[in-house]
């Protein structure tokens, strides 16, 4: 309704924001191109890549920076700033329906500076590769990294930030793995709480949080059984809140190996077990989870897409086009990375394509 409340979002205009979202999401980098790109040399990559819509950020840092390290900059700098204008056009309850999900990217900053800290990388290292200081947006974080020597500083830096209540139990000598457990846990916790309003864009977005816990349940599983970890280090690393591996199953959960997860996975009808089963086999034979992740990065994206047609007037089309924002500049830096690392175009597609 044209200048009213909608009964569904609470936002003052959710039409407007759906049709924003679309046109962005029309403008992103088609499967073609993304072929081309992958079969074009480093050289040719940097003029493709800012032709692609990242002009404004390539020429910020080409002063400073070249080659694959100036495309990554640009490609990072480019989702910053995206997400702060997409937040910009939302209003009402559908904004804080897209900062529920946006949010993750503050929590994946955080984890950057501890693992900065925790590596011993220099100022000079995180600013040229991972947090620039050309981008606003990362002053705040390079700050904390500048002034701590340690995880605990770290952690008591973030003071005053919401992600900040997931690190203050945390002992002061604990490994990097436990402040990034404590980051996920608290992210889905929190998120999930700011999902479970009554209406139905509330329990779409639940139910999508809940898909993700259940994917980064699985590859956790998978990981610590890769690399021998006992079963009190898996529980620590499980997130409650998802549905095919539930709150009372978690800890019979981190006992199984792949064959058990399996045989829990099949016990849900809205689980495609036998194609996750084929993910896991070829993963096995590859020795690498990467069929298993991009298995599970699909069924992420075909179930947000498929949300925001059924219901366009919801947070869902803003939020779908946020992962394929993300998805786009992985892709990207992925390509670049890869490229430049002389990867076959066959590895480099089925990654990607």
């Amino acid at each position: 309704m044209k200048g009213g409340i909608d009964l569904i979002t609470g936002s003052s205009n959710p039409s407007t924001a759906a049709a924003r979202a679309k046109s962005r999401k029309s403008s992103l980098i088609d499967r073609t191109r993304m072929r081309q790109l992958i079969q074009q040399t480093p050289e040719q990559l940097a003029a493709s890549v800012a032709d692609a819509g990242y002009r404004n950020e390539v020429d910020i840092y080409a002063a400073k920076h070249s080659g694959s390290d100036l495309i990554e900059m640009a490609l990072t700098h480019n989702l910053e700033k995206e997400l702060t204008s997409v937040m910009k056009f939302c209003s009402g309850r559908l904004k804080e329906q897209v900062r529920i999900y946006a949010e993750r990217f503050s929590y994946q900053n955080a984890k950057i500076v501890l693992r900065a800290i925790s590596t011993g990388a220099s100022l000079e290292e995180v600013t040229h590769a991972v947090l620039p200081e050309e981008n606003e947006i990362n002053k705040s974080w390079i700050e904390i990294i500048s002034n701590s020597d340690t995880l605990a500083d770290a952690a008591s830096a973030m003071k005053g930030l919401p992600l900040s209540k997931a690190l203050t139990e945390i002992a002061e000598d604990a490994e990097l793995s436990v402040y990034e457990d404590a980051l996920d846990l608290h992210y889905f916790e929190s998120a999930i709480n700011a999902a479970k309003g009554m209406d139905l864009s509330d329990r779409i977005l639940r139910n999508h949080l809940q898909m993700e816990i259940d994917h980064r349940n699985i590859l956790n599983i998978l990981e610590a059984r890769n690399l021998g970890l006992d079963d009190e280090v898996l529980r620590a690393a499980l997130i409650p809140g998802g549905r095919l591996i539930n709150n009372s199953q978690l800890n019979s959960a981190s006992t199984v190996d792949s064959n058990g997860l399996l045989e829990i996975l099949r016990r849900s009808s809205r689980f495609d077990a036998a194609g996750f089963e084929s993910a896991l086999q070829e993963s096995i034979n590859l020795r690498t989870l990467d069929p298993v992740v991009l298995w599970l990065q699909e069924r992420e994206q075909k179930d947000l897409q498929r949300m925001s047609y059924l219901h366009p007037l919801s947070a869902l089309p803003v939020i779908n086009f946020i992962s394929l924002k993300v998805k786009e500049v992985n892709d990207l830096r992925l390509i670049v990375r890869g490229v430049s690392a002389g990867l076959s175009v066959e590895v480099l597609e089925a990654h990607i394509l």
